[in-house]
């Protein structure tokens, strides 16, 4: 296992910052915001310096229904080469459905979005890891993800579900103490029945994050200071284990250079306490979840009946998870660089994670990935569509979950295209690109969403302003090349039916 000690996620706003700081070990870069063959000069500098460059992707989507993309894991592929990684990462989280499986329109969420922890997804996301780990010539760890909602139907617990999917793929763990934090506050899911769960002999790394709280509700900014609760579940999991390398990540309201260098000097703090893991001292928080009995593995909700297992299998071994047969040595796959996503490009982790790239065509699907695709697109649905929200699920935290994703939208194609604020002005644009998002999914990706956005409000004769609009129609025609909307195309427009109010989550 790598040892990286303690790092910081690179972003080019922080980039001469990073560069300064003080016993800087390692960094993590978003894997689709570069491009192989052109690394910013930062970076280079640091790699020249040794230090470690770690790329994290964010669009494979290795939870979803189809099977991974093979121009994205070549991608993800090359740069791994091109930064000399020790390792890759991604994340337990799907971000598009529809399409081929469901004979429907692709969605694109522009988000991680959670798995149901159900056989079927299990069984999906093993295939999906096994795929990407023979497409990359470096391991493979994946990250657990903060969530706004919990899907009805699940049959295991998160601990249960990742130690199964190490047991069954060999797959690393990269585990955020901040989206454990979040997942308490939002679900009422324990982290320390998590971090007892987890097999920690197969920890790769540790990511470290702020937040904030709105309405109890918690929200994984990465904009925010890092909490003390989240310092404490540092503190936890290093009771359990030294954990191999920790990162602070920051993605958007960037403080100044000393509080970053405070906060790197925080988590070297947590990591060079003594190791002491005493049971009987422990708080009332690490104890299992109420209404949870223990059992002989991961905690699981009294009166339930224990995990299936494929018949002639044993339970995960939590202790010592189950690695893939060896095998003669083979040789790193060598694929060639693949360009940047165009929507990927210069945007933080936390805003990323549309599909630019063409649908795959998935055939021969087997029975648990056509569940799987029918469940995801009906919720994506709901999320980005307006359509109803499924039987079962939390109707308002899923109105939550839809303006979450509605506002981050927003502010990208606002960082995309920032024309299109300083035409409409702040406001005015937020108004109505909400309103636009509310029926209108995501399809091909940010910059296509900011011109589809343009036409449709160029098709509604807005805005109202002469000059504003005229300005809006040289953005949308200089970019696009196309005819402006028309007299007849807006009479079109305008007359067309709407849904009906009422129908969706927003």
């Amino acid at each position: 296992m790598t040892r990286l000690g303690a790092g910081i996620g690179w972003r080019p706003e922080i980039a001469d910052a990073i560069e300064r700081l003080p016993e800087l070990d390692w960094v993590e870069v978003v894997a689709e915001n570069i491009c192989p063959g052109h690394l910013p000069e930062p970076l280079v500098r640091l790699r020249e310096r040794g230090i470690v460059t770690v790329p994290h992707g964010v669009s494979l989507g290795l939870g979803g229904a189809e099977r991974p993309d093979a121009g994205k894991l070549a991608d993800l592929a090359a740069r791994a080469e091109a930064l000399g990684a020790p390792l890759v990462t991604e994340h337990i989280a799907f971000v598009r459905a529809g399409g081929a499986l469901t004979a429907s329109p692709r969605l694109e969420a522009g988000h991680l979005l959670p798995v149901p922890r159900t056989r079927d997804a299990l069984d999906v996301l093993c295939e999906n890891v096994r795929i990407a780990q023979d497409a990359l010539p470096v391991p493979l760890a994946l990250e657990n993800i903060a969530a706004l909602f919990s899907w009805p139907e699940d049959e295991l617990t998160e601990g249960q579900f990742l130690a199964e999917l190490v047991a069954r793929t060999g797959v690393r763990l990269l585990v955020d103490v901040a989206n454990l934090h979040t997942n308490h506050v939002n679900r009422g899911e324990d982290p320390l029945a998590v971090l007892d769960a987890l097999p920690l002999e197969a920890l790769a790394y540790v990511h470290v994050a702020g937040g904030v709280e709105r309405d109890g509700v918690w929200h994984d900014t990465h904009a925010h200071p890092v909490p003390e609760a989240v310092l404490e579940l540092l503190g936890r999991l290093r009771e359990r284990v030294d954990p191999p390398g920790v990162l602070l990540e920051r993605d958007d309201d960037f403080p100044p250079e000393a509080e970053l260098v405070s906060e790197v000097a925080a988590i070297r703090g947590v990591l060079s306490r003594p190791r002491a893991l005493s049971l009987a001292g422990r708080s009332g928080t690490g104890l299992p979840a109420e209404g949870t009995e223990r059992v002989a593995g991961p905690t699981r909700p009294a009166g339930t009946a224990p995990a299936r297992h494929p018949e002639g299998t044993a339970p995960a071994d939590r202790t010592a998870p189950a690695r893939p047969a060896a095998g003669p040595p083979r040789e790193p796959a060598r694929h060639p660089a693949g360009a940047v996503p165009e929507d990927a490009a210069a945007l933080p982790e936390a805003e990323t994670g549309g599909d630019t790239a063409a649908p795959p065509e998935d055939t021969g699907a087997g029975p648990a990935r056509q569940r799987l695709a029918v469940a995801q697109t009906a919720v994506l649905s709901a999320l980005v569509a307006g359509t109803p929200v499924p039987e079962g699920f939390d109707a308002a935290r899923m109105r939550v979950q839809a303006r979450a994703l509605a506002g981050k939208r927003a502010g990208v194609v606002a960082r995309v295209a920032p024309e299109l604020p300083r035409i409409l002005g702040e406001v005015p644009y937020r108004r109505a690109f909400l309103g636009y998002a509310r029926t209108r999914p995501m399809a091909g990706g940010y910059r296509r969403d900011a011109l589809d956005f343009a036409e449709h409000l160029l098709a509604a004769g807005t805005p109202a302003d002469d000059r504003a609009r005229r300005e809006l129609t040289r953005w949308w025609h200089d970019r696009t090349g196309a005819k402006p909307p028309g007299r007849l195309t807006r009479i079109v427009h305008r007359l067309a039916p709407r849904r009906p109010a009422g129908r969706g989550v927003s």
